[in-house]
């Protein structure tokens, strides 16, 4: 007799577990990689990125730029480039790009002096 057919609900339940596991180790291994990658970290800021990806890529938490940056956080699954921010602000984009890597710097400089410096 097999497994499936003396327990099928925790076969099943097993399986699924499984196939969960599976799908979130392998998101975290491509965001491992995707992040290691030197030509992702400290990239020029431009328009097309999120805050939340200019944040990572700087390694500072993203709760922190925004508040640095002055900028509402982001609306929960809907978010926004540097350009479409710059526009609901009516400022040009140039403008909001130099606002966030002035945030950086800030950002940057206060970790400096507090001693913790960038993993």
């Amino acid at each position: 007799m097999t497994l499936l057919r003396r327990h099928p609900i925790l076969t099943i339940g097993f399986a699924l577990a499984l196939a969960l596991t599976l799908f979130f180790a392998g998101r975290f291994v491509a965001q491992v990689v995707y992040w290691s990658d030197p030509a992702r970290q400290e990239q020029e800021v431009q328009g097309w990125m999120t805050l939340r990806y200019v944040a990572k890529s700087w390694r500072l938490p993203p709760r922190d730029l925004y508040e640095a940056a002055g900028l509402p956080g982001p609306v929960r699954g809907q978010p926004q480039t540097l350009e479409q921010l710059a526009e609901d602000r009516g400022i040009p984009l140039p403008q909001l790009i130099a606002e966030v890597e002035a945030a950086i710097d800030r950002l940057i400089a206060e970790r400096a002096s507090e001693g913790t410096a960038a993993p």
